[in-house]
């Protein structure tokens, strides 16, 4: 690892040569964004600041290293820090100087940007509650961590098409997402024996598909062996000729699923034949003294290991302040066997707490992000950061959550809102139980902001599907449209699925009153 750490610090002066280029004017946005996206860096709309995005491996951090990332936030005059939808963390609006100084900050504490955009793997996600949840086969958290630590060991040598993102999940559940990944990893058990099921050429954005299943349950120590096999197939079938034909998810629409498998395991007998990559992996227990509580709160997660408990945080649009962060992380500090993870959803879990540490928890974080599973909705970073986006994702989030207030409505009857700028689905809308991405459509000769909306998407193993289409809703009549659904449930006393099945002539009615 030290070699490839000289080798991503000697690629700081020559980037930070391009940025400046970049910001002077004297290279276009579409050439600097091949170089930058690799290194983790994107121009934001202004095209003067800059983001980055580090690589937190499957989410899993801790106490030591939170502090560190707030300490960088303050080294460079931010105040909060951006929790992502593939559990990473983002820093905005950002200098050239800022940049390559927490790139250098970063890979000297072992924490990297490299590969964390551009056509490279990305972040490994995991369920954040592997490990402790209940329903689980079995903890897949460290097959995830292997995967991010071989990526990682030769990031600057892929030479992808677009990029290739695997995720990890240990129940059907699929809080990792495995159902819409180029390829995905969900623990089962079968006779009594621990396997995966994979799935691959998933995706979303332009094209959304959910993924196929591979034919066969592979052994969990063969990992390794599937993405190489997956990386060889991407790099021998992908197109490099048409950047919007070239994830994997093409590959299996070209090929078809037969072909696609069969290819595949080409791909994967070569690998074997060439390679040793057997994975050892042995799963440490918890060990801590458990406390009962007698709680009930929509943030508090009963663990798998008796009278332990998990705390949800999620701040709103998954953007939180340093100064609420340090004030958790030092009220958690004597707190033994702590284990902390972000999610998938902009949020983060605070894990393995007895009882008496899960409500000081909840009570000091009453509040300082979403307590209703609307509040803890999840939107891309969207306009005016983004330089794809179309439409101000934040805003339109925020707007929701302000109208509920002001109609004093706290009641928990609508499910999580996935809301995304542009087609580019960062906040995965086309798979939650209602999802909007942004456009821009003449409405009554006047060009508007406008939602396309999506219903009843799931990624949930045996049952992963992507949303229905609607139409599109004016940006600004988003909160009363939400509003008056969660005044039907309530009514009926029903869950959002539930209501769809049981009264979907009368949704359709109610949406037909906002459809432009």
């Amino acid at each position: 690892m030290n070699k490839l750490k000289e080798e991503l610090l000697l690629e700081i002066e020559s980037f930070k040569e391009l940025c400046n280029k970049f910001i002077k004017g004297e290279v276009s946005a579409a050439d600097f964004k091949k170089v930058s996206g690799g290194m983790g860096v994107y121009s934001e709309r202004s095209k003067q600041e800059l983001m980055i995005r580090l690589r937190i491996p499957s989410g899993i951090t801790n106490i030591s290293q939170m502090n560190w990332l707030c300490d960088i936030a303050e080294k460079y005059n931010l105040d909060k820090i951006h929790f992502t939808t593939r559990e990473a963390v983002q820093y905005h609006n950002l200098s050239v100087d800022a940049v390559c100084g927490i790139m250098k900050d970063g890979i000297e504490n072992d924490v990297y940007s490299r590969g964390g955009g551009g056509n490279y793997p990305r972040n490994v996600a995991l369920s954040p509650l592997s490990g402790v949840d209940k329903l689980e086969a079995f903890d897949v958290s460290e097959y995830a961590l292997a995967v991010n630590k071989h990526f990682l060991s030769k990031i600057t040598s892929y030479k992808f098409p677009r990029k290739f993102k695997v995720s990890f999940s240990s129940s059907k559940t699929d809080l990792g997402h495995c159902n819409i990944a180029d390829l995905g990893f969900l623990a089962t058990i079968k006779d009594g024996k621990e396997y995966f099921k994979v799935y691959m050429g998933g995706g979303l954005g332009q094209n959304s598909k959910i993924g196929v299943e591979y034919d066969e349950l592979i052994e969990p120590s063969k990992v390794l062996y599937h993405i190489e096999a997956m990386t060889s197939l991407f790099i021998a079938e992908g197109n490099y000729e048409n950047k919007n034909k070239a994830r994997i998810r093409y590959i299996v629409e070209r090929l078809g699923k037969d072909a696609f498998i069969e290819t595949y395991k080409k791909h994967l007998k070569e690998v074997c034949e060439k390679e040793n990559l057997e994975l050892n992996i042995t799963t440490k227990d918890i060990i801590k003294e458990g406390k009962i509580i007698n709680l009930k709160h929509s943030r508090l997660y009963e663990q798998k290991q008796q009278c332990l408990y998990s705390v949800y945080l999620h701040p709103i649009g998954g953007q939180i302040y340093i100064k609420q962060l340090r004030e958790i992380l030092d009220s958690l500090k004597s707190v033994e066997a702590l284990d902390i993870r972000l999610t998938m959803t902009e949020g983060i879990y605070f894990r393995n707490l007895n009882g008496d540490e899960a409500k000081k928890l909840l009570e000091l974080t009453q509040n300082l992000g979403g307590e209703t599973a609307l509040q803890q909705s999840v939107s891309c970073i969207g306009v005016p950061i983004c330089q794809v986006g179309i439409l101000e994702s934040q805003k339109t989030l925020n707007q929701i959550l302000t109208y509920f207030k002001e109609k004093g409505y706290t009641k928990d009857v609508l499910p999580r809102v996935h809301i995304s700028g542009c087609p580019n689905s960062c906040g995965v809308h086309e798979v939650g139980a209602i999802g909007f991405t942004g456009k821009r459509k003449r409405v009554n000769d006047v060009v508007e902001d406008v939602f396309q909306l999506h219903i009843n998407g799931s990624f949930e193993d045996n049952n992963a599907r992507l949303g229905k289409v609607y139409g599109d809703l004016l940006a600004r009549e988003i909160p009363e449209f939400l509003y008056e659904l969660a005044l039907l449930l309530e009514n009926k006393n029903i869950d959002f699925i539930d209501y769809l099945n049981s009264n979907e002539s009368e949704f359709e009615e109610l949406i037909t009153k906002y459809l432009k």
